[in-house]
Order: C-alpha cells, then structure tokens, then sequence
C-alpha cells in the first residue's frame, strides 16, 4: 500500500499516523481465533544486551562481512526451505498463524525499535533564513542549463546550516541532487548522515530509487553511518518504486549492521513482503514483532487484509479481525475498505454486508470506494435486491458517489438484466450537475439494451451520443454490433462500424470475434458486408475464413498452418470465441467435415481445456464455453467415439453426462435448448438431468443399446441396398 509509510518532508523528522479513536467496533466473532501452525520455527534476532551500553556501530561495511550477525534471510531459511512455495502466486496460508509465547522471567527479544529516531540538533535561529528561502525558490525556478550560474549568487557563505536549510527547501530533486553534489564539491564542512537523509528524501519524491542507492553505497564506502531514517527511506523508496526484492535486500544489511526498524519501516517492510506473496514470512515478522512490544497501528493491519484478501483466505481475514478488536484497535475507513474488498476476493459476500453494517453502526461514514467494492461484491453473487436497496440507501443517506460508483452499478444492472432499473440510474445521472452519463456509462447502456435486443433503443442511444457528443469507445461498439447482427439490420451495423472507425475507434479482437459472430449466421450479401467490415480490421482472418470454403481446404495440412498463425496474431483471450466462430460457419455453409477438423486444431491448440473429463464412474463432455455450432460438432464428435469403444467392448463407466450450463443470465441465448434438438436429431440416448440444469445424462445401459439399436439399423439397410 502506498500509505503503509508516512514520512514527513521537514528534515530528519520522522512522523507516523495513527487511528486515534475510543470506541471500539464490536465485531461478531465470538470464536478466539488463534490460528496453529503445523510447525514452530525458532526464529532469533542477535541484539545487544540490556545491562551492558551499546557498544559503538561498525561502519556498515565492516559489519557486512561480519559472519556472526545472520540476515534477515537466513533466520527465515527454515520458513522459505520448509514451507514456502517457489512460485509467489501461492499465497495461501498453509496453516493458521499462532500467537507467539514468550516466558515472562525472560526479555522479549528485540526485532524493532518502539522508539521514533529523535530528530538531531536543530539549528538555531538564523537571520539569513529569509534570504537563503529566496535563493532557494530561484534555484527550484530555473532550468537546469541556468543551475551553474545562479548557484554562485548564493547569499551567504555555505554552512552547515545554511546548506542544509537550503537543501531542505528545493522541492525538484533534480535540483536538490545538483546542489547536494555541488556542496560535496566545495567540501567545506564534512557531510553528514543528515545531509543524504535530507537528499535522499527528495529523491524519494520522486521516485528515484537508482540515485538513491548510489548515495547510500556512498555512504557506506566514506564510512558515513546510515541511520534508522536512512535505511527508512531508502526500503520505503523501493517499495514505492515497486523493487520489492531491493527494499527485502536493504532490510536485510539493515539488520546486519544490529540496527532495529521502527514502525514505519517495519510496517513498509510487511506491505513489500505481502506484495511479494510471502504469506508465511510476513506472518513471522508480525508475530516477532508483537513479541517485542509493537503495537500494530491500522496501517499494518490493512496490510494484511489485503494480503489476505488476495490469496482468498476468509480465516486469515477473521484473525485481522479478532487481532484488531483483542488489541481494541477499531478498523478506519481504509481498513473497512481493504477488508470488505478482501471479502469480496474471498467470495464471502453475506460477511461482506455484515462487516459493512458494522463500520456503518460504529459511525464510520463509506466513501466511493467502500460503496463500489460493496457493489462488485454483490454483483458477482448475483445479489440484485441488495445491491438495489443499496443503491437506495445510498440516496437517501447522501453518501458520495462518484464516476466509478456509477458506472459500477450500471455494469452490475447489465451483468444480472436488470433494464428498468439502469434506466432509472441513467436517468439520474443525466439529472446530476456534478455525474453526468461518460463513455462508459453510455457502454453499460448499450450493453444492457444489445444484450436484451432492444435495437431500436440502442440505436436512440447511439443518436444520443453523437449529438451531446459522447464518444462511443470499441466495448461500446461491440456491443451494439453483436445488437445489430442479431436483429439482422446489417445495414446499420455497417454504418455504426464506419462511424465509431472514421471517430478514431481502434478495432480490437474482441470487436473483430463480434463481427466474425454475425458472419456466422448471416448468408449472401448480408455475409459479404459484414466481411467487409472485418477485413478492415483483420483482412489475414477474412482470407482464411474464405479458405475454408475454397478449393485449397482439401488440404488439411494447409489449413492447419493457416489457422496456427490466426491464432499467433490474436489475443489469448479472443483465440477460443475466433474457433467457435469459425465451426459455426462451417456448419452453416454446410461445411460439416471442416468444422470437425477446426474442434480438433482448437483441442490440440489447448483452446478447449477440460472438453472432456473422466472419473471411473462418469465421463461427461462439457460445452459450456463452446457456441451452439461447436457444441453440436463436440456431441457429435463425442458419440462417434463412444460407439467405438461400445463396439471394442472396453471398459465403460456407469453414467454418462453432457454439461451445458444452466443459463443464469437473463438474456443468454440458450445453449441447452439449441443441445437438445441435436440430441434429438441425432436420436441420442441422452435424457435432460431433473435434478441439475443444463445437464444431460445417459446410462451405460442406454448407451450400449443405442450403438447396438445403430449397428441393426445399418446392417438393414446394407441388406436392402443389396436385395
């Protein structure tokens, strides 16, 4: 998280923000939730002890080869070689983390610092602070060509305070990395650790990690002590930077010099560890350092949740919970957001309402955020009702909303078919001063009234954009293409094709698998228009779509190569929808043969995973992914190789099934009723599933009788032919 650290811009003053509040959320888990783990690691940290002064800090170069102080990543060897996968994907949570026991006649084992690094000396008023501000506005004004030149008009001798308050104050760090190089040129004073915090902190601004690491090497080499703010600023910069591997690295020599983090930096440190999905290793440094005294602050635990919340785990998202509320710690808003978001990943939607209720009865107001992610949640549980009375809720409390907040609600009304309802959004947003209808709203829109059919209101909506100006993106395009195709008003289909490309609308693959769709059921001139359109966009695919008409598809090898380079040249996403396509127009030019052959390029192409699953007591084909012309050449395919196996007298399983899907959406287009009719042209002994949807099964008794039932038939036949 970009807030897992906060440090001030003032110089060498290092700040961090707490939730400060006295009420306590009352959160329902009434379970304690300490998570045991398969295993216990003895993790140690080598520290000073308590009755003897510290002695002094080695340069960090002497202590780097010092073989007696282990890093960071040696004390965690046992967790990387024993639990932790290699592939940083795998961020589930193997086993439920423990509280860490600590004898009480013994001191806890230091692995941070619970103290803020004091602020050095201050510099005693200055009278030519006024001066030295100006001087320093002019050296952030000119350009870099200018910096020689106006650095000689410095008003007053560099000194140790006069540079550093000058240095302080420019704000680009360009200018202050030339000024700090050009004091170290002078070399009136000696630099001290301070002066590369405070240079270090400004190109930490921006984001300049590489500049940042050659001044602490720097540092390191002329024997300068980098100090708890140093290493802060340095792990905080490569975390911002998105170098987690740097910030692990620096952490680790951080320990190495017997130096503590304090809670910034420990914080940061566990945000880069989650980011790099080292679930168990993140969950060490916690527990190490609530054994040291550290109280987590909202900060830490957000971290968490999102950790969590990425890997799915709903009991790594309740010990965040129950570690908060047995620390009397209330969530704030970012944490309410990260965990309702978490619970949204984690497919908990009925907590996700729970845990909003909660943030709502503690007297925590929700922002846009916590409002979209609560609507994304319902979405995706097909939850209409409360996403609505949300909605609702949302308009009599006043809560803000915001574009995404909107549009969200607008895609959810699209996703579950809810028409009167997105109208009535719509309309709201029309009627807002600040939310009026973008782009995207307008896409929700024409995605709600293409995927019910309704033309003529889609195409108002597209008048509609045009007029006020709008302008209508490829999703938007695509979907009132595929509107149009269905409606067969090819015509019109052309025109909003040359209108969205004249406006400067890329075409994309999903766009052209749109147009290659209503290829499939178009014939004649309709076919010839809408191919038209497609070679536009991707004339290599209109040519391998009339290849598989032409004389040269005989050759199958020829046809083999071409479709594998189709492929190569279209988004992964979009390869499976381009193969259906293509089967369903072969089926429709008659072409039976050749579709059989696209299923088996798109099978060995791996465009078809899981077509066909078996257990001893069930094979099933499932064609839930497939188009209705895909499918039927799958069954067909299917029973073909299924009589011969009859036929071979193998071995068979009890039950035989095809998967269809059961439709859930309001405005699917029916793959099972298209799946049955073939069945039943086919004379197949497959009979709809009672118990589940869009299933059809098939005893082995029904099968074995069927094949036995064709082989009679055929036989017949071949005797009258003869007669």
């Amino acid at each position: 998280m970009a807030a897992a650290a906060n440090l001030s811009l003032a110089p060498y003053h290092h700040h961090h923000h707490h939730s400060d509040t006295n009420h306590h959320l009352p959160l329902h888990f009434t379970t304690l939730l300490l998570l045991p783990t398969k295993k216990r690691f003895t993790i140690s940290c080598n520290a000073a002890k308590r009755a003897a002064p510290p002695p002094p800090l080695p340069p960090p170069s002497a202590v780097a080869q010092d073989p007696k102080t282990p890093s960071l990543a040696e004390q965690l060897k046992p967790l990387s070689t024993t639990i932790l996968s290699d592939q940083p994907n795998e961020t589930h949570l193997l086993s439920k983390p423990k509280s860490t026991w600590v004898n009480p006649t013994k001191p806890k084992p230091s692995v941070l610092s619970l103290q803020r690094h004091q602020r050095s000396a201050s510099y005693s008023y200055n009278p030519q602070i006024k001066d030295l501000r100006q001087f320093a506005k002019k050296l952030n004004d000119c350009n870099e060509s200018d910096f020689s030149a106006v650095i000689q008009t410095i008003p007053h001798s560099p000194s140790r305070e006069n540079a550093l308050l000058v240095l302080n104050n420019l704000r680009p760090w360009q200018k202050a990395l030339l000024f700090f190089n050009w004091l170290k040129s002078q070399d009136v004073f000696p630099m001290e650790t301070i002066f590369y915090n405070v240079a270090m902190k400004s190109l930490r601004f921006g984001r300049q990690f590489q500049h940042i690491e050659e001044l602490a090497l720097e540092m390191v080499e002329k024997g300068i002590v980098l100090d708890n703010i140093t290493y802060s600023t340095i792990i905080t910069c490569a975390k911002r930077c998105n170098l987690f591997d740097k910030a692990v690295e620096w952490f680790e020599r951080m320990y190495k010099t017997g130096l503590m983090p304090d809670e910034v930096t420990y914080s940061a440190v566990l945000d880069v560890y989650a980011k790099l999905g080292k679930v168990e290793e993140v969950m060490s440094l916690y527990e190490r350092g609530r054994a040291s005294g550290w109280k987590p602050d909202s900060i830490a635990f957000a971290v968490l949740a999102k950790m969590f919340g990425e890997a799915g785990d709903y009991d790594g998202i309740r010990y965040v919970l129950q570690e908060m509320k047995t620390l009397g710690l209330q969530p704030n808003l970012v944490v309410y957001n990260t965990l309702l978001e978490a619970m949204g990943k984690a497919g908990k939607p009925g907590l996700a309402r729970s845990l909003f209720e909660e943030m709502v009865d503690s007297g925590i107001v929700p922002n846009e955020k916590t409002l979209t992610a609560l609507v994304k949640i319902y979405g995706r549980a097909r939850w209409a009702r409360d996403a609505l009375e949300l909605w609702e809720r949302m308009r009599l409390k006043g809560w803000p909303v915001d574009f995404i907040l909107y549009n969200t609600l607008l895609s959810m009304c699209a996703d579950l078919g809810l028409v009167e309802e997105a109208e009535k959004l719509f309309d709201d947003m029309k009627l807002s001063e600040k939310h009026k209808p973008d782009s995207w709203s307008y896409t929700a829109m024409l995605n709600i009234y293409g995927s019910g059919g309704s033309v003529d209101k889609a195409m108002d909506l597209f008048k509609e954009m045009s007029e006020k100006g709008v302008g209508l993106n490829v999703m938007g395009c695509t979907c009132l293409i595929q509107c149009l195709g269905r409606a067969k008003r090819i015509d019109d289909l052309v025109r909003v094709f040359q209108t969205a490309t004249s406006a400067g609308v890329k075409t994309d693959d999903r766009l052209c698998g749109c147009l290659l769709s209503v290829v499939s059921y178009c014939k004649g001139e309709d076919s010839d228009k809408v191919l038209g359109c497609l070679e536009l966009a991707k004339p290599e695919l209109v040519e391998f779509v009339k290849l598989l008409s032409g004389e040269e598809s005989n050759n199958f090898d020829f046809v083999k190569e071409e479709f594998k380079r189709i492929l190569s040249n279209t988004a992964v996403e979009a390869r499976r929808p381009f193969c259906n396509c293509l089967i369903d127009i072969c089926r429709n030019r008659n072409c039976h043969e050749r579709a059989h052959e696209l299923l088996y390029l798109g099978t060995i192409y791996g465009l078809y995973p899981g077509l066909h699953t078996k257990t001893e007591e069930e094979w099933r084909l499932n064609v839930r992914s497939l188009s209705v012309g895909a499918a039927q050449t799958a069954l067909e395919e299917w029973m073909g190789t299924l009589a011969k196996i009859v036929q071979r007298k193998e071995n068979l399983p009890a039950l035989f099934s095809a998967n269809t899907g059961a439709g859930t959406h309001k405005f699917s287009q029916g793959l099972g009723g298209a799946f049955a009719s073939h069945v039943e042209k086919l004379a197949a002994p497959f009979r709809e599933s009672e118990e589940k949807a869009g299933f059809f099964i098939a005893t082995r008794e029904d099968l074995v009788s069927w094949v036995q039932s064709k082989a009679s038939s055929s036989s017949s036949s071949s005797a009258v032919s003869a007669v």
